[in-house]
Protein backbone atom coordinates (compact mmCIF):
# COMPACT_ATOMS: atom_id res chain seq x y z
CA UNK A 1 0.00 0.00 0.00
CA UNK A 2 1.50 3.59 -0.75
CA UNK A 3 -0.75 6.54 0.57
CA UNK A 4 -3.71 6.40 2.71
CA UNK A 5 -5.75 9.73 4.02
CA UNK A 6 -8.71 9.88 5.87
CA UNK A 7 -11.31 12.85 5.60
CA UNK A 8 -9.83 14.97 2.71
CA UNK A 9 -9.78 15.42 -0.56
CA UNK A 10 -8.66 12.66 -3.52
CA UNK A 11 -7.18 14.54 -6.57
CA UNK A 12 -6.94 12.79 -9.45
CA UNK A 13 -4.16 14.76 -11.76
CA UNK A 14 -4.04 15.05 -15.21
CA UNK A 15 -1.27 16.93 -16.76
CA UNK A 16 -1.39 18.27 -20.61
CA UNK A 17 1.43 18.89 -22.63
CA UNK A 18 0.16 23.18 -22.36
CA UNK A 19 -0.16 23.01 -18.56
CA UNK A 20 3.18 25.28 -16.57
CA UNK A 21 4.02 26.23 -13.03
CA UNK A 22 0.82 29.27 -13.17
CA UNK A 23 -1.60 26.19 -13.94
CA UNK A 24 -0.37 24.32 -10.98
CA UNK A 25 -0.40 27.55 -8.76
CA UNK A 26 -3.51 28.25 -9.85
CA UNK A 27 -5.05 24.74 -8.82
CA UNK A 28 -3.05 24.05 -5.39
CA UNK A 29 -4.54 27.55 -4.59
CA UNK A 30 -8.26 26.47 -5.19
CA UNK A 31 -8.21 23.34 -3.63
CA UNK A 32 -6.49 24.42 -0.33
CA UNK A 33 -9.09 27.14 -0.26
CA UNK A 34 -12.14 25.14 -1.80
CA UNK A 35 -15.11 24.95 0.86
CA UNK A 36 -17.26 21.81 0.20
CA UNK A 37 -17.30 20.71 4.35
CA UNK A 38 -20.15 20.78 6.06
CA UNK A 39 -20.43 23.81 9.45
CA UNK A 40 -22.33 23.11 12.31
CA UNK A 41 -25.63 24.06 10.22
CA UNK A 42 -24.87 21.86 7.61
CA UNK A 43 -23.58 24.28 4.93
CA UNK A 44 -21.04 23.84 2.56
CA UNK A 45 -18.67 26.39 4.51
CA UNK A 46 -15.40 24.96 5.48
CA UNK A 47 -12.55 24.58 4.03
CA UNK A 48 -9.62 21.37 4.27
CA UNK A 49 -7.42 23.37 6.88
CA UNK A 50 -10.66 23.66 8.96
CA UNK A 51 -11.64 20.31 9.43
CA UNK A 52 -8.17 19.17 9.63
CA UNK A 53 -8.15 16.84 6.22
CA UNK A 54 -5.66 15.47 3.98
CA UNK A 55 -4.93 15.31 0.15
CA UNK A 56 -4.28 12.38 -1.73
CA UNK A 57 -3.09 13.20 -5.24
CA UNK A 58 -2.79 10.22 -7.76
CA UNK A 59 -1.60 11.16 -11.25
CA UNK A 60 -4.04 9.94 -13.88
CA UNK A 61 -2.91 11.12 -17.53
CA UNK A 62 -6.16 9.24 -18.75
CA UNK A 63 -8.60 12.09 -17.81
CA UNK A 64 -7.22 13.65 -20.81
CA UNK A 65 -8.25 11.02 -22.84
CA UNK A 66 -9.57 12.61 -26.39
CA UNK A 67 -13.01 9.98 -27.65
CA UNK A 68 -14.38 11.99 -30.46
CA UNK A 69 -12.64 10.19 -33.05
CA UNK A 70 -13.50 5.93 -33.56
CA UNK A 71 -13.66 3.88 -30.22
CA UNK A 72 -10.23 3.93 -29.34
CA UNK A 73 -9.31 6.81 -27.08
CA UNK A 74 -6.32 8.84 -27.87
CA UNK A 75 -3.87 10.28 -25.49
CA UNK A 76 -1.74 12.59 -27.54
CA UNK A 77 -2.70 15.70 -25.03
CA UNK A 78 -1.35 13.96 -22.07
CA UNK A 79 2.05 15.22 -21.11
CA UNK A 80 4.95 13.07 -21.73
CA UNK A 81 6.46 11.71 -18.09
CA UNK A 82 9.63 13.36 -18.69
CA UNK A 83 7.18 17.09 -18.75
CA UNK A 84 4.31 15.36 -16.54
CA UNK A 85 6.28 14.30 -13.65
CA UNK A 86 8.47 17.66 -12.53
CA UNK A 87 5.23 19.49 -13.26
CA UNK A 88 3.39 16.32 -10.57
CA UNK A 89 6.03 16.88 -7.92
CA UNK A 90 5.66 20.16 -8.04
CA UNK A 91 2.21 20.54 -8.08
CA UNK A 92 2.17 18.12 -4.70
CA UNK A 93 5.19 20.14 -2.83
CA UNK A 94 3.24 23.24 -3.32
CA UNK A 95 0.06 21.82 -2.09
CA UNK A 96 1.85 21.19 0.71
CA UNK A 97 3.06 24.08 1.78
CA UNK A 98 -0.54 25.42 1.14
CA UNK A 99 -1.98 23.17 3.54
CA UNK A 100 1.00 22.99 6.31
CA UNK A 101 1.02 19.44 6.28
CA UNK A 102 2.79 16.73 3.74
CA UNK A 103 0.30 15.83 0.70
CA UNK A 104 -0.07 11.63 -0.06
CA UNK A 105 0.66 10.33 -3.39
CA UNK A 106 0.12 7.37 -5.51
CA UNK A 107 3.10 6.07 -7.54
CA UNK A 108 3.58 8.53 -10.73
CA UNK A 109 2.95 6.27 -13.90
CA UNK A 110 2.27 2.57 -11.80
CA UNK A 111 -1.21 0.47 -12.14
CA UNK A 112 -2.45 1.14 -9.28
CA UNK A 113 -5.34 0.22 -7.55
CA UNK A 114 -7.46 3.59 -6.13
CA UNK A 115 -10.10 3.01 -3.45
CA UNK A 116 -12.28 5.96 -2.36
CA UNK A 117 -15.26 6.73 -0.27
CA UNK A 118 -17.27 9.43 -1.25
CA UNK A 119 -18.73 10.88 1.69
CA UNK A 120 -20.40 13.72 0.64
CA UNK A 121 -22.21 14.95 -2.81
CA UNK A 122 -19.44 16.68 -3.65
CA UNK A 123 -17.29 15.49 -6.66
CA UNK A 124 -15.53 18.38 -8.86
CA UNK A 125 -13.72 18.67 -12.07
CA UNK A 126 -10.88 21.97 -12.19
CA UNK A 127 -9.60 22.66 -15.53
CA UNK A 128 -6.91 25.44 -15.81
CA UNK A 129 -7.85 25.97 -19.34
CA UNK A 130 -11.83 26.77 -18.10
CA UNK A 131 -11.61 28.62 -14.81
CA UNK A 132 -15.26 28.58 -14.25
Amino acid sequence: MTAVIGMGFMVLLGIETEDTKEDADWLTKKIAQLRVFSDEAGLMNKDLSEIGGDILVVSQFTLHASYKKGNRPSFIKAARPEQAIPLYEYFVAELSKLIGKPVATGSFGADMKVALVNDGPVTIIMDTRNKE
